[in-house]
């Protein structure tokens, strides 16, 4: 029985919203059930996973749709099978809300939840029930609990919002690949996933942290995100120069036309490439020559597990870490696509209820 409730949000109607054509209209959650929350949205960051998805550019979206997966507020209703968070708390929801959770489900038991084949992302996805998922450009919003993570209280909400997807998407690969004492980690692409990746990989204690961006036009701001320095794709012979010098290289880089085989190049042998941008081309065929020259690994990336989200959140409150976010009033959410689309970012816009 479909759900009669309305919400309020902002919504895509068909690829050109955007450009800045959402339209504020009310919208049909899913059915509550005795497993979800209600939450009043506070905010919601701002992911280039939004205007991909506005303009169909990954595939055919489903419209109407609502996008915003970065976000935090305040549960204000929740179902009789939920103990772990009370009406008023504050919690964050990120880019995917459900799983299958079963014991026998390899994925699940793992902590592998956003590879469960019985997975639903927090908007243009599907519920069992044929309901809809809808995101956080809204005022409130409609989530399974088991999704959902108490804010700590030292983490403001405008800059806890960003973590939820963003934080988590580089977090993860960072954890999970070794960066920590002893290894040196770059970071390609310094966007909005690319300054979470500079701030976790010195969290996590890595010796040396470098930017790998075009040019050095972002260096003032990488240096005070606590890395020892930025390297210009853009400098003759920069590949010879870094040859074989890092551990680790998270790629946040949403361009097909990557320098995959010079970034291959500057990895140490055994070393790792993890891509977590996804360009919406394919990227060119790829030479296996230094892989098997390197001893070297590439491997993909997609969010990251409970567990981790916890943990993120966690070690964010406990470090005083920060997101560089500027926030604008929900109501303003056009002109802030529009500012996203042109790059404008520096490096995550938030929106505020």
């Amino acid at each position: 029985m479909p759900s009669t409730d309305e919400f309020t949000g902002w919504i895509g109607l068909d690829a050109k919203s955007v450009e800045g054509n959402l339209v504020k209209s009310t919208f049909q959650p899913k059915v509550f059930t005795d497993d979800d929350i209600d939450i009043r949205i506070t905010h919601c960051g701002m992911c280039a996973s939004d205007l991909h998805t506005l303009r169909s550019g990954w595939g055919p979206t489903t419209y109407p749709v609502v996008v915003g997966h970065e976000i935090v507020g305040i549960v204000t209703r929740k179902g009789k099978n939920v103990t772990q968070l009370e009406i008023g708390d504050r919690v964050g929801v990120g880019a995917q809300v459900q799983s299958c959770l079963k014991d026998d489900c390899y994925e699940c038991t793992h902590d592998n939840e956003p590879y469960c084949t019985d997975g639903v992302y927090t908007y243009n996805s599907t519920f069992a029930n044929g309901d809809l998922s809808y995101g956080g450009y809204a005022l409130q919003g409609r989530y399974p609990a088991s999704f959902a993570f108490k804010i700590p209280d030292a983490l403001p909400s405008e800059i806890a919002a960003p973590m939820m997807c963003g934080g988590i998407t580089v977090y993860s690969p960072l954890k999970r690949n070794g960066a920590g004492p002893g290894k040196t980690v770059g970071i390609v692409g310094i966007g909005g996933l690319g300054h979470f990746g500079l701030l976790f990989a010195k969290a996590l204690g890595s010796d040396k942290v470098y930017a790998i961006s075009r040019s050095k036009a972002k260096e003032a701001d990488v240096l005070a995100m606590g890395a020892e320095g930025i390297i210009a794709t853009n400098e003759l012979g920069w590949s010879q120069t870094w040859s074989r010098k890092f551990d680790l290289i998270v790629s946040t880089a949403n361009n097909a036309d990557m320098p995959l085989k010079d970034y291959l190049s500057i990895l140490k042998p055994g070393g790792r490439f993890v891509q977590v941008g996804l360009p919406e081309e394919p990227i060119p065929q790829v030479q296996i020559g230094p892989f098997i020259m390197l001893n070297a690994g590439l491997l993909g990336s997609l969010l990251g597990s409970r567990s981790e989200i916890t943990e993120m959140l966690e070690l964010s409150a406990a470090r005083g870490i920060k997101s560089w976010v500027k926030t604008y009033p929900m109501e303003e959410v056009n002109k802030v696509l529009v500012l996203m689309e042109d790059g404008k970012a520096q490096y995550r816009f938030v929106l505020s209820n």
